[in-house]
C-alpha cells in the first residue's frame, strides 16, 4: 500500500441552482482524478451527490432519512472509469440538504476504514449553499455540525468546502447564506477544515486541490542564535514550482503476448578513445575535463575534492535589519518555513517569541543555512514572521533565499524625467495613460481580484493533462481546443475592453503614432552621421530612439577599453553596456583621451577632422545616456587650453562644426542654457598685458 495515498469522498451539489457550474465541476473533478492516476495511482475515491431526485445510500436503509443523497460511486481506486463517471454528471431536481451530504459521505469513510489511515481521509464539498438544511430532531443545527466535527476529528478526516457565489449564485435569502456560512465555518473552528469562496470557472479550477503532496523536512536541527541559545526548529518547504511529469520511453519492440513486459527504454553509454575508436574506456580510467578557453583541463575526483568547500550542517542566525530594507524582488526560489520542533513546548514558546518581537518591531533575520551535511552550497535567506491567527496553530517563521552580488542583475535605464522638454508627455498624454493602466488593473478598488494566485492553476499543465487523457484513449486523437476556462487567463477579457472602448479610443487620439524610418540605421551610423549642436524637435526623436536602440543593439563582445583600431566602435560598445554603471565614465573618459590625444599631436592639423568625428561621438553619447556635464567641461577645457598651446587653429575649426555646449533643452541635467551655448565660440578680446 503506497505511504502517501489519500482516501477521498467528492461530495457535489447537483440541485437546480448549481447547474449553470455543473460543466466546470465535471471539469475540475475529472481533472482530479487524471493526476490521482499519474502521481498517486493507489488513490481511492467515492462519490456523493445531493439534490438528485432520487436516493440511493446505505444510511436510508439503515435508519432512514437522508433524502435525496445518491452515492453515485462507492470507494475504489482510480481508473480510467471514474473519469468517465465525473464528466457525465446528473443533474438534480431539488435543492439538497449538505450536511445529509456530509454524514452520508463520513459513513462511507468510517465503514471501510475506520480510525485507520488517519489524516489521508477527506471530504471535498462542492456547493452554493443557497437553501436551507432540515432543522435536526434534537438540539440545534450548531450542535448537530459540532458533533459531526467531533466525529471528523476522532476519525482522522479532514474536510475541503468550496462554496461556490457571485456569477454563479442565483437570488438567494440573504439569511440563509448567513447561516449556511456560519454552520460551514464551524467545521474550520472546530476541526482540520477549509473553507473557500469563489466567483468564475478559473476561481474553481485553482480551489479544488488536484494533488496531494506530503509534506517532507528539508531541516531538523538548532536554529542557532547565538553560541548558547539554539532553538529546536524543523523546516518544511512552503511552496514549490509544479513542473511537468518525467515522460519516459516507450518501446512497441515487445511482442505482444509477452503480458510481463515493460516496454521501457533503457539507455546505456559508451566511451571510446579517439585514437582507438574500437576500444572501450573503463570507468576507472575516465576522468573529468573542463573548458578553460580552447583547452580543456582534466580534473581528478581527489583534485576536486581537495579544493571543494566543504559545509557542516548548521542554520546559523547574521543579525537583524529593518523589514523595509528587504525587497519583496529579493526572493529567489522557492519559500521554506520554519516551526518549532512538535511537541517540544520551550521550543514553542521560544519561535513564538522570537516571531512576535520581530512583528512587533517590524524586523526580519538574515540567516545562514546549510540544509544537510556537505552540501554543495551555502544559502542566505531571510526569516520573516508568521503570526498564527487560530488557536491551536503555533507562530512560525517564512524563508526566502537572498540573492548573492554575483545573483543580482542590475539594468540601467535613462529616467524619462531626464529627457527633454519637448519629450516630456502632456498633461491630456499624461491622465490617458493613467486611465489605460487603470482599465488594465486586474484588483481594483473594492473589487475582488480577477486571477488570485491561490485560484489560478497553470493553464500550461491544465493543458497536458487533459490532452494527455484524450491521447490515453485514442493514440492518434488530434490536440484538442483550448478550453473557454484557460483561455480566460492566457487572453486578455474581452468584456474588459468592450466596457473600457472610450477609454481605449482617448489613449489612441493623444499618442500619436508614425513609422520613424531612422530608427532603422545603426547607432553606429546615427553618431557619425549626424549633425551635432542641433536642438530641434526632430534631434531629439532622434536621440529617444537611440535610447531604445542602445538597449535593443548590445554587443556581443564586451569590450573594456577603448583602441586604436575602432575607437568608434568601442566607445559604442562600451556606452551600450548595462552590467555595471561604471563603464559610461570609463567610456567617456576614455573618448577625451582619444580626443585629446589627436589635437595635442597634430601636425599642421591634419587630425582635426577625426578628432571632431570623435567630438561629435562623444556628445551624442553624452545626451543620449544624461552626462552633459562631463562634457560640457570637456570642451570648456579645450576652449582654455588653445591659447596656452597655440591652438587657436583647431577651435576655429571646432567652431565652424557648430560643436557647443550641450544646453537644457537637449539634456535635462544640463546647467548651461540656449543663450550660453549659443555665445559659446564668441571670440574673446585678447588681454592687455599689464607692465
Amino acid at each position: 500500500m503506497a505511504r502517501n495515498r489519500e482516501i477521498l469522498v467528492l461530495v457535489l451539489d447537483v440541485g437546480p441552482s448549481m447547474h449553470s457550474i455543473l460543466p466546470e465541476v465535471e471539469k475540475v473533478c475529472s481533472m482530479l482524478v487524471e493526476k490521482k492516476l499519474l502521481y498517486n495511482k493507489y488513490d481511492e475515491v467515492g462519490i456523493v451527490l445531493f439534490g438528485t431526485e432520487d436516493t440511493k445510500n446505505e444510511l436510508t436503509e439503515e435508519v432512514g432519512g437522508y433524502q435525496h443523497v445518491v452515492v453515485l460511486q462507492k470507494m475504489k481506486v482510480v481508473d480510467g472509469d471514474l473519469v468517465d463517471v465525473l464528466k457525465h454528471i446528473p443533474r438534480g431536481t431539488v435543492s439538497g440538504d449538505f450536511l445529509d451530504a456530509i454524514i452520508v459521505g463520513m459513513d462511507m469513510l468510517i465503514k471501510k476504514f475506520g480510525e485507520t489511515e488517519r489524516g489521508k481521509k477527506r471530504l471535498c464539498l462542492v456547493t452554493d449553499a443557497l437553501f436551507p438544511i432540515k432543522e435536526p430532531y434534537e438540539g440545534t443545527k450548531e450542535d448537530q455540525v459540532t458533533t459531526i466535527a467531533q466525529q471528523m476529528t476522532k476519525h482522522g478526516i479532514r474536510m475541503d468546502s468550496v462554496v461556490v457565489r457571485g456569477r454563479f449564485g442565483q437570488d438567494a435569502i440573504e439569511k440563509t447564506m448567513n447561516e449556511n456560512d456560519l454552520l460551514l465555518n464551524i467545521f474550520s473552528r472546530k476541526t482540520n477544515a477549509k473553507m473557500v469562496y469563489v466567483e468564475s470557472p478559473t476561481s474553481l479550477l485553482g480551489a479544488i486541490r488536484t494533488r496531494s503532496i506530503a509534506p517532507v523536512t528539508i531541516f531538523r536541527g538548532d536554529l542557532e542564535i547565538s553560541s548558547v541559545i539554539k532553538i529546536k526548529v524543523w523546516v518544511y518547504k512552503k511552496t514549490s514550482e509544479e513542473k511537468f511529469p518525467t515522460l519516459k520511453r516507450y518501446s512497441d519492440k515487445a511482442p505482444l503476448t509477452d503480458k510481463f513486459a515493460t516496454h521501457e527504454v533503457k539507455v546505456d553509454y559508451e566511451y571510446k578513445s579517439a585514437e582507438e575508436p574500437s576500444k572501450v574506456v573503463p570507468p576507472e580510467l575516465r576522468i573529468k575535463g573542463y573548458r578553460y578557453g580552447p583547452q580543456v583541463v582534466p580534473i581528478s575526483t581527489a583534485e576536486w575534492d581537495a579544493v571543494k568547500f566543504k559545509t557542516e550542517k548548521s542554520v546559523k542566525l547574521l543579525g537583524f535589519t529593518n523589514a523595509f530594507h528587504i525587497m519583496r524582488h529579493y526572493y529567489m526560489k522557492d519559500v521554506n518555513v520554519f516551526i518549532a520542533e512538535p511537541g517540544n513546548k520551550r521550543s514553542i514558546v521560544a519561535v513564538s517569541a522570537l516571531a512576535r518581537a520581530m512583528k512587533e518591531m517590524d524586523k526580519v533575520a538574515i540567516v545562514r543555512c546549510v540544509w544537510r551535511q556537505g552540501q554543495g552550497s551555502v544559502v542566505v535567506g531571510v526569516l520573516t514572521p508568521n503570526i498564527s491567527e487560530k488557536d491551536g496553530i503555533a507562530d512560525s517563521l517564512f524563508f526566502n533565499v537572498l540573492p548573492f552580488a554575483e545573483d543580482v542583475r542590475e539594468f540601467q535605464f535613462p529616467s524619462f524625467s531626464n529627457l527633454p522638454a519637448l519629450m516630456q508627455p502632456s498633461e491630456e498624454q499624461q491622465e490617458a495613460a493613467d486611465d489605460f493602466v487603470k482599465m488594465l488593473d486586474l484588483a481594483p478598488d473594492g473589487r475582488e481580484e480577477i486571477l488570485q494566485p491561490d485560484f489560478t492553476p497553470n493553464p500550461v499543465l491544465e493543458r497536458f493533462y487533459r490532452h494527455l487523457e484524450v491521447k490515453s484513449k485514442d493514440p492518434d486523437a488530434a490536440v484538442p481546443p483550448l478550453d473557454g476556462t484557460l483561455q480566460k487567463i492566457t487572453e486578455p477579457d474581452p468584456d474588459l475592453f468592450s466596457q473600457n472602448q472610450s477609454v481605449i479610443n482617448t489613449f489612441h487620439k493623444r499618442f500619436e503614432l508614425k513609422e520613424n524610418p531612422k530608427l532603422k540605421k545603426s547607432r553606429r551610423h546615427y553618431l557619425r552621421e549626424k549633425a551635432s549642436g542641433s536642438s530641434d524637435k526632430e534631434d531629439n526623436e532622434e536621440i529617444s530612439a537611440q535610447i531604445v536602440e542602445s538597449v535593443a543593439n548590445m554587443p556581443t563582445v564586451k569590450v573594456e577599453k577603448i583602441g586604436d583600431t575602432t575607437p568608434l566602435e568601442d566607445f559604442e560598445a562600451m556606452m551600450s553596456r548595462r552590467d555595471s554603471p561604471e563603464w559610461i565614465s570609463k567610456a567617456i573618459s576614455g573618448m577625451m583621451s582619444k580626443i585629446f590625444d589627436l589635437i595635442k599631436n597634430s601636425s599642421d592639423g591634419h587630425s582635426y577632422t577625426k578628432a571632431i568625428e570623435y567630438l561629435r561621438a562623444l556628445r551624442k553619447g553624452c545626451i543620449i545616456e544624461q552626462e552633459p556635464k562631463q562634457f560640457n567641461d570637456f570642451l570648456r577645457h579645450l576652449r582654455n587650453f588653445y591659447p596656452e598651446k597655440n591652438l587657436h587653429t583647431f577651435c576655429e575649426f571646432l567652431a565652424s562644426q557648430q560643436i557647443s555646449l550641450i544646453s537644457k533643452e537637449e539634456a535635462a541635467d544640463s546647467e548651461v542654457g540656449d543663450d550660453e551655448a549659443r555665445r559659446f565660440w564668441v571670440k574673446m578680446e585678447p588681454k592687455s598685458e599689464q607692465v
